[in-house]
């Protein structure tokens, strides 16, 4: 069983990722990258960075980072305290609805909200790939997991 977030526990989900036919067909077209960002709360101390390249339905490369220093810049980054992740993790919240319920962010490369700016091309973009998040976190609840 991984701890949430280690790198024994990112190593894990990717495996459990990469073996997912939802993923490589939902994913097909993708073709960047994401951050995962954990941010502290009452439950976590630190903030926890995990990088993803992500390429046809395919996790080529993954980090993980104590310090966003640590980790290339992403295009897109996926925010939200530890709690959150949890509740995610163990599928008690969908990635979409967390966004519009303000539970996770959804931030652009220099970090502007998407939802926030309202923008539209970059919000079309990753309207394309609501299901390959959704099978993203399909996969990280396959992971067992110790919080």
């Amino acid at each position: 069983m991984a701890k949430f977030p280690s790198n024994e526990w990112v190593q894990e989900y990717v495996k459990k990722l990469n073996c997912s036919q939802g993923y490589k067909d939902a994913g097909k077209t993708w073709e960047g990258d994401i951050m995962f960002i954990i941010e502290k709360d009452d439950a976590f101390s630190n903030s926890a960075y995990v990088y993803l390249d992500l390429y046809h339905g395919e996790c080529r490369r993954a980090l993980y980072a104590d310090s966003i220093d640590q980790v290339p810049k992403a295009a897109y980054a996926y925010r939200g305290p530890y709690s959150n992740w949890r509740k995610l993790i163990e599928g008690q919240i969908d990635p979409i609805q967390g966004l519009l319920a303000g539970k996770f962010r959804l931030d652009d490369a220099d970090g502007n909200e998407l939802m926030e700016m309202l923008n539209v091309p970059q919000l079309i973009e990753m309207r394309k790939y609501i299901r390959a998040a959704k099978e993203m976190v399909s996969a990280a609840t396959t992971v067992p997991t110790e919080f």
